[in-house]
């Protein structure tokens, strides 16, 4: 796709065991796309179906418009701390991809037994929403017993399904804001407030420059810059690992700009992205950084370079009501809702475990204020 020269070899290898089980499943996807609405083909039972083959589960994420979340890194990263990742393909009777879902399993003390999770999926073909939820409700239940299977779709809206609910506790955050980067650049420039396009052309003028980070060093000066973001911010960081592993094994999924006054970043911007939609995990800025108003101009800077690859959606990850919500909102004149989060609880101990997550992290809260 030369739309993406720049990015690399993204997520394409092909390895030789794997060729043909490759070709066969894409023009399985293509059948199923392509396939009229009044086809005699019957999409009866879906059922989901383990993968195990890198190349080929992001294949299918990337053909399927899936969410980077859905990628094998980021399967790959949670299973290196603390989680175990499991792929699971859904196929109709004709062995079409109709979906795909990643689940996030976490090891829970006693009779609980298992915390099940999918980020930003499943991923599905637009009609079989519901087919999908059932058959990984199915798998889930079959295969990773446990307490709950919480789902977070990267949709607005989805099927009232039997079984599954509305879930009291939210993992990521569903008020965002998502750019439309199939818009023109005047066009996405028009929709931001007066300020923020002053504020772009203002550190445009500075002697500030921009790069794409991909060594390990220079990974490490960002998080230096996030520790300090972190310290004003109050919030909590993972390790120094988490963050290396993460670039390692989202590979070129994982975009990191820095911007620089001489040779020294005085902000970052952490993405993660897929073939359709573009991510922000994470960015921070110092003292110098705030001062030359250097984010602006940066992620002004993201936003364009992702167009430039031809991605369709930049989602800004989660609005709260705080500065940096503030900041991601002068980008645009509206904002959107994702779905939320759902469950689909596996045992009688469901309720117990709902009801007392919440009061645990209360008391977690209270105890860390008391360290203080």
């Amino acid at each position: 796709m030369n739309r993406r020269s720049d990015l690399g070899n993204f997520s394409r290898e092909k390895f030789p065991a794997s060729v043909y089980l490759c070709y066969f499943l894409r023009v399985c996807v293509h059948s199923y796309y392509t396939t009229p609405v009044g086809s005699d083909i019957l999409r009866c039972m879906i059922t989901g179906q383990r993968c195990d083959n890198a190349a080929l589960w992001d294949e299918i994420v990337h053909d399927l418009d899936g969410h980077p979340l859905q990628l094998w890194g980021w399967g790959e990263l949670k299973a290196s701390h603390g989680w175990k990742a499991h792929r699971i393909l859904f196929v109709d009777d004709e062995e079409r991809v109709a979906g795909a879902a990643q689940v996030l399993s976490k090891t829970l003390p006693g009779p609980f037994k298992r915390l099940n999770y999918v980020p930003r999926g499943p991923i599905w073909h637009v009609g079989d929403e519901q087919a999908i939820m059932d058959a990984l409700a199915r798998y889930v239940h079959q295969h990773l017993p446990g307490t709950i299977l919480t789902i977070e779709p990267d949709d607005d809206e989805i099927p009232v399904v039997e079984g599954w609910r509305v879930s009291p506790n939210t993992i990521l955050i569903p008020r965002t804001l998502i750019l439309d980067l199939q818009k023109g650049e005047q066009d996405l420039l028009n929709e931001m407030s007066k300020k923020t396009r002053q504020y772009i052309r203002k550190s445009g003028r500075e002697e500030l420059q921009i790069r794409r980070l991909r060594r390990p060093e220079d990974i490490a000066k960002c998080l230096t810059i996030y520790k300090q973001t972190a310290q004003r911010a109050g919030f909590a960081l993972h390790d120094d690992l988490y963050y290396q592993d993460l670039h390692t094994l989202m590979g070129d999924s994982s975009i990191v700009f820095a911007t620089f006054h001489g040779e020294k970043p005085v902000a970052f911007l952490w993405l993660v992205i897929s073939k359709k939609t573009a991510f922000e995990l994470y960015g921070g800025m110092n003292d110098e950084g705030q001062e030359l108003r250097a984010n602006y101009m940066l992620k002004w800077h993201a936003i364009t370079k992702c167009k430039e690859w031809g991605i369709d959606r930049y989602d800004m990850n989660g609005l709260l009501n705080d500065g940096v919500s503030t900041f991601k909102q002068s980008f645009s004149d509206h904002e959107d809702m994702l779905v939320g989060t759902y469950d689909y609880p596996l045992s009688k101990l469901y309720n117990v475990w709902t009801k007392g997550l919440p009061a645990a992290k209360k008391v977690l809260r209270k105890v860390k204020s008391l360290r203080k």
